[in-house]
This record gives C-alpha cells, structure tokens and sequence, in this order.
C-alpha cells in the first residue's frame, strides 16, 4: 500500500487589501529620493558641476521627498498592528546607517537622519494616539501643520514662519550636546542627514490628522501593486540598499573615465 495520502486542496490565502494611493505616494516619493541622492553623490562626492542642484531647485526637491514622505508615513500609522516592532526596526536601521558612515564617511556621518527620525515617530506615536484620537480631525491637521512651520527654524536657532525667522532662541538651549534629536544641536554637532523631532514630528502628525478624515474614502485593493506601487511597499529595503548600490556604480563610471 502506497503511504500517501489523499490531500485535501487548501484554498489560497486570500490577499491584504491595501491603500494603493499610499503606496504609490511612498514610492513615487522613494524613487524621487533616489534621483536626488545620485545627484548628490554625482555633485559632492565625484565633483560634477551642476549650479542648479547647490540652488533653490535642488532644495524645493529635497523638501519636496521629505514632505511626501513623512506624510505618508504619518497617515499609514492607521493601518498595520505592529508599529512598535516598526518603529524599532526602521530606528535599528537608522542606527546601522550612523555606523556605516561614521567608519566609511565621517565627515558625512549621519546621526539623526530619516531612518532615525522615522523609527523614533513611530514610537512616540503609540501613547500620544489615545489622545489624538480625541482632537477633532481636521483641528488638529491645521494646528500640527501650523506647529510645523512655526517651528521648522528650531534647529537653526528661530522660531518663526516656516524659514522667515520671528524669534530668536536662546543660545542656552543649544549648548547641550545631546539634544539634538530634538533640534538643538550645539556648534559641533554635524550629520549629513538632519530630521530632528523639531519640527518634524509635527508634519509626522499632520500626515496622521489629514489621513483620518479621508480613510474612509479610500478604496483598498488586492490587486498586484503598479510599478510605483511595489517601491512603496519595499522602501525601506530601497532606502538600505540605494546609496551602496549608486556610490559602486558611479565608482565604475569614474573608473572609466566618464566624470572627466
């Protein structure tokens, strides 16, 4: 007698629906952010001229990745049970990133950057969310976003209307060298990439407010994600892998004498 069995077909795991505007967003945002670190390392690391990156348009597309993204990542906290193990892992991968340029590039070290910034946003989120959860939605967009611009000159010293400065700090509060995840960062304080709490966290929270008045409006889909789509979903590997894999690239075109 044969010892198999007879099996019973096991119906196929129904798929998660997800939010694909959000996932589009994220990796329409990711992709943006590639672009922009290979024209950084084109610019400062293998000397290309390039004026228009150093200007106003290089700094309206930094602002606008980081924006995007943070918004996102704000409104997605409504999805997902496991933001404590989230927040941990991205901030793990934040910390792996101060190590590696900290022995690779120490005078591009990065020690509080996105990956730093976003971990510890997940974090703060989980107590404060009983009590957003009790400020009207739209109130407290409004309130976050004005939060946000009121405070974006912290790290440089002001408050004020997004970078036009109103008030200036007291230099005492940045005299301390450890509260730069905060914003204040002392003179000798320096990271290559910089998203401190201030004001960011409030632009975290924004993204939060605005995707709690609209959730219930957007359509979720099994369907396999669009190219933009399947980015979004894999950013963090994206962000991880993106700059070793451009720097090795842009290595081997030097090599060649391209950039000559």
């Amino acid at each position: 007698m044969s010892g198999g069995a007879v099996g019973v077909e096991r119906e196929k795991p129904t798929p998660k629906a997800r939010v694909r505007v959000l996932d589009t967003l994220r990796g329409f945002s990711i992709l943006s952010m590639v672009l922009y670190h290979g024209m950084f390392d084109l610019v400062y690391m293998f000397g290309v001229d390039l004026p228009w990156y150093r200007g106003w348009p290089g700094y309206l597309w930094q602002q606008s990745i980081c924006w995007v993204f943070i918004l996102v990542s704000g409104a997605s906290l409504h999805y997902g049970r496991h933001t404590l193990k989230r927040g941990l892992v991205v901030l793990g991968c934040g910390l792996l990133v101060s190590l590696v340029t900290a022995v690779g590039m120490p005078s591009q070290a990065i020690w509080f950057g996105i990956l730093h910034f976003m971990g510890a946003a997940m974090l703060l989120s989980l107590p404060l969310r009983p009590l957003l959860k009790k400020v009207p939605v739209w109130g407290g967009a409004a309130a976050c976003f004005a939060l946000f611009l009121f405070t974006k000159g912290v790290p440089y010293g002001f408050l004020g209307i997004a970078d036009h400065p109103l008030l200036t700090l007291p230099e005492v509060l940045y005299s301390t060298p450890f509260l730069f995840p905060l914003g204040l960062q002392n003179a000798a304080f320096s990271s290559g990439d910089y998203f401190p709490l201030i004001p960011w966290f409030f632009l975290f929270l924004t993204g939060w407010f605005i995707w709690a008045g609209l959730k219930d409006k957007a359509p979720r889909s099994t369907k396999r994600p669009g190219p933009l789509g399947f980015l979004g979903r894999h950013s963090l590997l994206i962000y991880m892998l993106h700059q070793p894999v451009l720097y090795g690239l842009f290595w081997l075109l030097n090599l060649a004498g391209v950039f000559s």
